[in-house]
């Protein structure tokens, strides 16, 4: 809140129940530092995360951080009447987006496939990581064959295999031509997922689990990923993206984003290296205005700030006390 009046909204995903009120805490401690500052969202990231080197700044007190990062960017854009994707000196533009298929097994991930097929996406991704590689391909080939030749497919294995693991799976998916396979080994483990990356043809995904530029500096300097999808809350809100899209420009590597899509479709539309905005529609309960998707594109208009406001009602509904 403003002394002008203007309010700037976000909102942090916290994974699990026991996480909502200390991460709530934080947020209000760590508000209280900033009181009385101007409306300068990059010097007072800086002033934040100077605050925490010794605690650091990940975790919990990253999202804090970065809950704080994402409400200043939006309200200077509403202050000065501008889209958050104008105020980082770029357009609204339609940005290409996926649609997401649980862990569901091959019958159930096929249904998933052509509902978004039916929605107008033209990329699909599946959780895997079956008891067996055969089970994986099961899952793609379902895919395929309910969305169709054209339907750029991706997996996800949410780190649940080790290095060696990975290359023998992602041999097993090489004829299927995925998109992408992503975080197939521990995200912190940058050497293992090097040498994913040397022995696959099919690009590596990385970055969700990536806590600031730093993360994303290391992973470059090991070779771990051909692509990259930062997650806004994660890698440090509007100022931490930034400068991972920067380095992704020096570095030629095409970008995504993890959850978080009202931000991150402005995020997306301001990076040079923009690939593809990845779509839940988990948050859309509590906002306003939900982010509107047209023929599998993210449509971003003229509305100042980021795109989130609340539907007060529905966050007294889900309101933890």
């Amino acid at each position: 809140v403003t002394d002008t009046g203007v309010v700037g909204h976000s909102y942090i995903f916290c994974y699990t129940e026991p996480a909502l009120r200390p991460a709530a805490l934080l947020i209000e401690g760590l508000g209280a530092m900033i009181m009385d500052q101007p409306l300068a969202p990059r010097a007072i990231h800086e002033q934040l995360q100077k605050r925490l080197r010794l605690l650091g700044a990940q975790g919990l007190t990253g999202m804090a951080a970065a809950a704080l990062d994402m409400a200043l960017w939006d309200a200077l854009a509403r202050s000065l009447g501008l889209p958050l994707v104008r105020l980082l000196g770029s357009e609204p533009r339609p940005v290409r987006a996926y649609g997401a298929v649980g862990y569901v097994g091959a019958e159930e991930a096929a249904r998933q496939a052509s509902h978004w097929a039916g929605q107008g996406m033209t990329g699909i991704k599946a959780k895997i990581g079956y008891p067996t590689a055969q089970e994986d391909l099961r899952v793609v080939q379902a895919m395929r064959e309910a969305a169709g030749p054209d339907m750029a497919i991706m997996v996800d294995y949410n780190q649940s295999l080790t290095p060696s693991e990975a290359v023998e799976r992602g041999r097993c998916l090489a004829g299927e031509n995925l998109a992408w396979i992503e975080e197939p080994v521990l995200a912190h483990d940058y050497a293992g997922h090097a040498q994913v990356c040397r022995a696959l043809d099919t690009p590596v995904q990385c970055g969700e689990n990536w806590w600031g530029p730093m993360d994303l500096q290391k992973a470059l300097e090991a070779g771990a990923c051909d692509l990259m999808m930062p997650d806004v809350m994660k890698i440090g809100g509007v100022t931490g993206w930034m400068q991972a899209a920067a380095l992704a420009q020096t570095h030629s590597i095409r970008i995504s984003n993890h959850l978080f899509v009202e931000v991150s479709t402005h995020l997306l539309a301001a990076s040079t290296t923009a690939h593809w905005l990845e779509y839940v529609d988990w948050f859309n309960p509590v906002i306003q205005t939900p982010l509107r998707v047209e023929n599998g594109f993210a449509i971003l208009d003229e509305r100042p700030g980021s795109g989130i406001e609340w539907k007060e009602d529905a966050v007294e509904q889900y309101r933890v006390s």
